[in-house]
């Protein structure tokens, strides 16, 4: 497989990707979909409120905050801000106003909260 090669997504070219649903308030764009033992790269679009339960890192998870904040417990992370979630660790993730990101997983996370 080549390189691939995304130009101007930090430059809001983001803005012109189709985005599909992901979960609820989240829509995916994505780069590179992995399978569950592989690596997957995507920019999510949160709506204004929208969160992901409390889940657990199987692999490193890397975020590049492209527009708004995103928060989880342990901050605020404005656009530009990078987070690294390495391996074991547990957060939930939220936005009050939205937020895009441009997201990789060395491996998919382990939902822990998820409402029933």
């Amino acid at each position: 497989m080549p390189n691939l090669s995304f130009a101007g997504l930090l430059d809001d070219g983001w803005r012109d990707l189709a985005f599909e649903p992901f979960r609820d308030g989240i829509s995916v764009h994505w780069l590179l979909k992995g399978g569950p033992v592989e690596p997957s790269v995507a920019i999510l679009n949160y709506r204004p409120g929208a969160g992901v339960p409390r889940h657990r890192h199987a692999g490193l998870e890397t975020i590049v905050v492209l527009d708004g904040t995103q928060s989880d417990e342990n901050g605020d992370y404005p656009a530009g801000s990078v987070v690294l979630n390495p391996v074991g660790t547990e957060h939930s993730v939220w936005t009050k106003d939205g937020c895009v990101v441009l997201i990789q997983w060395d491996l998919p996370v382990i939902i822990l909260g998820e409402a029933k």
